[in-house]
């Protein structure tokens, strides 16, 4: 939201109290408060009519510092919270007008200038100086409090949930709010009041409502964020690096589950509005594997329930006479198994009159329950904020997977309204963004309790702060163009910065029937991301109806993956342990690096794996490298960086260079996701340097497995394994050593 008109003035209707001089300040045990005035004071007579803005500095955990800002503070605490992982055992230490949580200090200036300044090491981060903070109130009644902290020469932001606009933030007005709105515009279904910047810290706001963010699009050098109310609080997470910054931020958030490894497999499912039964199911599971493409989970989109009856969570019984019977002879060609739902009860469902009479339907302020007619006819809002509600609503999902459904797409979550009292008394606006939380942990705790820990997986559209941990999200209702398969992009690599490890999206887009090349230049891209589906509205998504070359390049893609597997679940198990994405942005590899700044067209996948889709028919594409020879996967040609990269590709083909100085490890199998990686591993040794580097074989529960660690010195390579293994072998080019199950080193010579 913009106060000013310009620099100089406010816009009409507005009045401001900004922090002009600080009186003094208060410390308690690890907290330092600041008392500013609205007005400069110089005499006792000043103290009259001089509104206060108190400001208060905490650290919940070391280098992160909360600041909390507010005017009136006589309001009633309002629900819902975010959820914030504080250290008990962790204080900040307070000197003078300093606080300190380890190398991050918040520093009030003293004399008449107000100015609070965030140092890390002695050096300048960011700050809020001459009109940072405000106390808005309008003509009509509102109030609001905004904060303005600092944006250096050069520095970029990135984060605040899945946004398919350009990836740095800056220039642009981003309001937090949930909504339905597709992937091509400014709106999202993942907002999340995040952002970290190329300059070492990061800023959550702690508020679940709305959050409105101007990006250096009110005053260009700085970034401005406001809350309705009378106070405001945010923390700053210093890093150094953005690696660092998502390290921290989820360890207050919450950290991603890990998914099962049969997950990371390719999805199939019926699409959206299609017609189908078992006998079509049938017939897409033998077209796929008549064409040897592995397939590892079938999807049942909405219409497994018969119309108007969304969510009675009942097989149409019309389509689906036996589903126990179908569901087994699935479970019985090796599939795993996925059934659409949301949160939302139709009229007609049987479940509206059970819900409505035990009170577990979201009602208006008058006792009616709450409903409309958008997306489902007489529609009501399942209540997550009453215990016995989700209880009811996870005994549903219960009574499916006994049935032998193993996954849910928890979908929608966004439209959630104000007009509305919750059964523990939360704020509407607060719950509007919030709700997606409640509902995809529900859903994810009866799969986790029902099949077990490492064993949980849902694909969920919606999110906020903290919805990592209920993985996976995948970017929601794309188109089937190639301006959209970028902005998908876009949106997956903006989630990844605001700390989701695991994402997928549409492949070949879901509005619209993509041309046959949209179709096979998308394939690339989803085989090469976190999780990978087959989904569309209005038509089918089965390679053999573009045409054959689209099965080939899909089996190809597929293998590729799955070959992968002990490299990706290796990074997957990273995610799980210190909130650092699958898929992520160029600069979390590069951040010193000022050429990857604004990359949006190309990824990182794990550490040591680069990838550029290309999104043009005729395969003319351009990406950069950065420094160092860079190796082209599955041809061995070097690639020598830094500079940009201008070729053509096939459809066969896509950019996927590995990392210099990177030992991969890749599997023995390309017929499922889930198998014992340490199974005839290889290890691929990629322009070495001198020194030892450590290489991971992970479990099937995520732990490592087996661990190899690889010594350069001079022309010989070293390689020494810790824990089990069959035989294995290790490759530098056309140097290869096949090495049995019993011994533990061996030796290469490179030419």
């Amino acid at each position: 939201m913009k106060f000013t008109d310009g620099y100089w003035r406010k816009r009409d209707g507005l009045t401001v109290l900004h922090p002009v001089q600080l009186q003094d300040t208060s410390a308690g045990a690890g907290t330092l408060t600041a008392f500013a005035t609205a007005k400069r004071v110089q005499g006792r007579g000043d103290t009259l009519d001089a509104p206060i803005i108190t400001v208060t500095c905490s650290a919940p955990a070391p280098d992160v510092i909360r600041v909390s800002i507010s005017h009136f503070a006589g309001h009633r605490p309002r629900k819902p919270d975010f959820e914030i992982a504080a250290d008990p055992d962790f204080q900040a230490q307070v000197h003078g007008n300093e606080l300190t949580s380890s190398a991050l200090t918040a520093r009030f200036a003293d004399g008449d200038a107000w100015r609070l300044d965030f140092l890390a090491d002695g050096k300048r981060l960011t700050g809020s100086g001459w009109k940072g903070m405000g106390v808005v109130d309008t003509a009509e009644g509102e109030h609001y409090v905004h904060e303005q902290l600092d944006l250096g020469v050069g520095e970029a932001v990135y984060g605040l949930g899945e946004r398919f606009g350009p990836l740095v933030k800056n220039g642009q007005t981003v309001d937090i709010w949930n909504e339905d709105g597709g992937t091509s515009s400014e709106q999202a279904y993942k907002n999340v009041p995040f952002y970290l910047t190329n300059r070492g810290y990061g800023v959550l706001v702690d508020h679940p409502g709305k959050v409105s963010f101007e990006v250096g699009s009110e005053l260009v050098s700085r970034t401005q964020f406001s809350v309705a109310g009378q106070s405001l609080s945010y923390l700053v997470i210093y890093g150094p690096t953005p690696a660092d910054i998502l390290r921290k931020y989820t360890a207050l958030t919450g950290r991603p589950a890990l998914p099962p490894a049969w997950s990371f497999g390719l999805w199939l499912t019926t699409s959206f509005t299609t017609s189908y039964d078992e006998e079509t199911v049938t017939s897409f599971v033998d077209g796929m594997a008549e064409r040897d493409l592995p397939l590892s989970v079938f999807h049942f989109d909405t219409f497994w329930m018969r119309e108007f009856s969304w969510c009675d969570f009942e097989w149409d019984a019309r389509i689906f006479p036996d589903p126990p019977g179908m569901l087994k002879r699935l479970s019985d060609r090796g599939l795993r198994t996925c059934v659409w739902i949301n949160p939302y009860i139709a009229q007609r469902s049987s479940l509206f009159a059970e819900g409505m009479a035990a009170g577990y339907l979201v009602r208006k302020p008058d006792g009616d329950v709450w409903q409309w007619d958008r997306w489902q006819a007489g529609m009501a809002l399942v209540d997550f904020t009453n215990p016995d509600a989700c209880e009811w609503y996870a005994g549903k999902l219960r009574a499916l997977l006994e049935m032998g459904v193993d996954a849910f797409k928890s979908d929608f979550g966004e439209r959630i309204p104000l007009d509305v009292v919750w059964h523990d008394g939360s704020d509407p606006e607060r719950m509007h963004n919030y709700y997606t939380q409640l509902y995809n942990r529900v859903v994810f705790d009866v799969l986790r309790e029902h099949r077990g820990e490492g064993e949980a997986v849902v694909y969920a559209r919606s999110a906020t702060v903290g919805g990592q941990q209920f993985p996976v999200h995948w970017g929601g209702d794309n188109s089937s163009t190639y301006e959209s398969m970028a902005e998908s992009l876009r949106g997956g690599l903006s989630l990844a910065a605001s700390g989701f490890g695991f994402w997928s999206h549409d492949i070949g887009g879901f509005e619209g029937l993509p041309d046959p090349a949209v179709f096979k230049r998308w394939i690339p891209f989803g085989l090469l991301s976190s999780h990978s589906r087959l989904h569309g509205n209005q038509t089918y998504r089965v390679p053999w109806l573009f045409d054959e070359e689209a099965v080939d390049v899909l089996r190809s893609f597929t293998r590729l993956k799955l070959s992968l597997m002990p490299y990706l679940f290796e990074a997957a198990g990273r995610a799980h342990r210190e909130g650092l994405p699958v898929m992520r942005p160029m600069v979390f590899g590069f951040p010193d690096d000022p050429a990857v700044t604004h990359l949006d067209r190309q990824y990182l996948l794990g550490d040591n794996l680069l990838v550029a889709p290309v999104f043009s028919e005729a395969g003319d594409t351009s990406y950069y490298v950065p420094a160092g020879r860079w190796t082209r996967f599955g041809t061995g040609e070097v690639v020598e960086g830094p500079g940009w990269v201008h070729e053509t590709h096939g459809f066969a083909s896509v950019p996927l260079l590995v990392r210099p100085d990177s030992v991969l490890a890749i599997g023995a199998r390309t017929d499922r996701p889930d198998y014992d990686y340490r199974d005839g591993i290889t290890l691929q040794l990629y322009e070495l340097a001198e020194g030892t580097r450590t290489t991971t074989v992970p479990g099937p529960a995520g732990e490592p497995a087996t661990t190899f660690e690889v010594t350069r010195s001079g022309g010989t390579v070293r390689v020494a394994r810790s824990g089990a293994a069959a035989q294995w072998r290790v490759r530098a080019g056309d140097v290869v050593a096949d090495v049995d199950a019993d011994v533990a080193t061996c030796e290469l010579r490179l030419p």
